[in-house]
């Protein structure tokens, strides 16, 4: 479990834990924005792990690197015998208005959101096909619906729901379930805010541990979490509109029944997605 170390990522660990998944923590400590390194927090959680009787080990390897993710996976490999499931959940946050938002902030946030889930992912996946039930959760958020002052964070946050969807399909076939969680808790990465006290990472946590379970049949699925509530968030598309010799002018005299989203379909995959789209075109162009 990557980014294990504090918040959100604690939590999972400390649940998976109670659960008797031996966890490998691993987390850099750095600050919020990616900067400092601090062995402590992933050792603190290790400790509260063992000393409540659980099975852990720390690792400080840093995911967006090719190197440092086949070195955290290599680790659990001779630690514990294999890897059942994989939870994406390191991450930095720094915030700017654009478009003053530097290009380094864009790619920070891309290195560690995306390219580290990446390759852990890739690191991991031959393990995960020889398990029973492997099984990957990814952490997204405001890439989903975009947040103002976190456009870095936000693009590779949103990079991370095409790389889980694209990994689902590759799971459909490998028999590794690929899902992803919308987290909304009070932690440091957070601003403070009174309406989040309430929003315990534990509340995500058990989501997590419900996506991470060889029970769940759920795969491409995104689930939003945060107190005490769980729904799922959809990609769909609307029935739209169909005419042949399409112009500007139809489009602009249609654009309320093409951005009608009451015959919202949500495809699996992009297989199933362009079945339905050629499906839709033919059975408009048959009316009357």
């Amino acid at each position: 479990m990557s980014g294990a170390g504090r918040g959100i990522g604690r939590s999972h660990a400390l649940l998976l834990a109670e659960l008797h998944a031996h966890v490998v923590v691993n987390d850099l400590g750095v600050d919020r924005e990616g900067r400092g390194v601090d062995r402590v927090p992933a050792e603190s959680v290790v400790a509260e792990i063992v000393a409540a009787g659980g099975s852990a080990s720390a690792n400080h390897s840093d995911v967006s690197s090719a190197e440092g993710a086949a070195e955290l996976v290599e680790g659990a490999v001779q630690m514990f015998g294999g890897i059942d499931i994989l939870i994406n959940n390191a991450g930095v946050l720094t915030g700017h208005d654009f478009p003053f938002t530097p290009v380094d902030d864009l790619r920070r946030n891309l290195d560690v959101h995306l390219v580290g889930a990446f390759e852990l992912t890739r690191a991991a996946w031959p393990h995960l096909r020889m398990s029973d039930a492997g099984r990957v959760v990814m952490t997204s958020s405001s890439g989903l619906f975009g947040d103002l002052d976190l456009i870095a964070y936000g693009s590779a946050k949103a990079g991370v729901v095409g790389l889980a969807a694209g990994l689902a399909a590759v799971g459909a076939r490998d028999g590794v379930g690929v899902n992803t969680i919308a987290p909304i808790a009070n932690t440091r990465m957070s601003d403070p805010d009174p309406v989040f006290d309430s929003f315990t990472p534990r509340d995500v946590s058990a989501v997590v541990a419900y996506l991470a379970h060889s029970d769940c049949q759920l795969n491409g699925v995104t689930l939003a979490a945060g107190g005490g509530r769980v729904a799922r968030i959809a990609i769909g598309e609307s029935a739209g509109h169909v005419q042949q010799d399409l112009t500007i002018e139809d489009v602009a005299d249609n654009i309320d029944t093409i951005c009608d989203t009451g015959e919202l379909f949500v495809p699996n995959d992009m297989a199933g997605y362009f079945r339905a789209f050629l499906g839709r075109v033919s059975d408009r162009k048959r009316l009357p």
